[in-house]
């Protein structure tokens, strides 16, 4: 009987845990994500993922970011961004369910993935605290954190940290970073069709920064030129 009795504490023990260890794990990023609503994040998971990556082969190596405030960053970046990765950031709140069906019918078309449906609030979810893998408990957890920025912050807010700590190439971090890194100027001084080809980089940075002379990269650039101007700002 005391056995039958101890066992069944020792199921509940190892059932309740996991679950209040999960529970701290969401307040955890609750109250962070609250933090930020005033004060910018100093790096993020998957800066600091890629930090490590780049320090194996060369421990000296630096990341490039530098946080410039909204209002520095050039309107035409913005709408290029929302152009190209997030046409109905304005609208939604966190999640662009008509977008992840359609990413799904395309990738379920062509065999393998070739669209993603994420929008600018789940992949600054992602990058503030979750690893690059790809699992459905992740994706879970993406989900939760996504409603958890958009619960907390304004889309403008959102949209700021997003344009600074947003991955631009190898080790490069942020519009600033990236404008300086690609053509020298600030992120305030960006022109549509500089603005619009960092758009474009967005979903393969690391690959695009070896090959600025990509054929994809010059024709996609065009298109969100020509998008741009329906692009609505937060």
């Amino acid at each position: 009987m005391k056995s039958s009795k101890r066992t069944r504490k020792w199921l509940l023990w190892l059932v309740l845990t996991p679950l209040v260890l999960l529970l701290l794990l969401q307040a955890y990023f609750f109250l962070q994500i609250g933090w930020w609503v005033d004060h910018n994040p100093g790096s993020t998971a998957f800066m600091r993922q890629q930090l490590s990556v780049l320090q194996e082969k060369n421990p000296n190596a630096v990341l490039q970011q530098k946080w410039v405030p909204y209002d520095r960053i050039s309107n035409n970046l913005k709408r290029a961004i929302i152009a190209s990765e997030d046409a109905n950031f304005s609208e939604h709140e966190g999640v662009d369910w008509e977008a992840m069906q359609k990413a799904y019918q395309k990738n379920t078309r062509k065999g393998k993935v070739v669209s993603g449906g994420s929008t600018i609030t789940q992949q600054l979810a992602k990058n503030l605290f979750l690893s690059g893998s790809r699992s459905y408990i992740r994706k879970a957890q993406e989900f939760v954190i996504t409603y958890m920025l958009e619960f907390w912050m304004e889309k403008e807010r959102i949209f700021e940290i997003y344009l600074n700590v947003v991955e631009w190439g190898n080790g490069v971090y942020g519009a600033e970073a990236a404008s300086q890194h690609y053509y020298g100027i600030s992120a305030a001084a960006l022109n549509q069709a500089q603005a619009a080809r960092l758009a474009v980089m967005l979903p393969d940075p690391r690959h695009f920064d070896k090959n600025r002379g990509s054929a994809y990269l010059e024709k996609r650039t065009e298109v969100i030129v020509r998008r741009m101007g329906s692009a609505d700002l937060p």
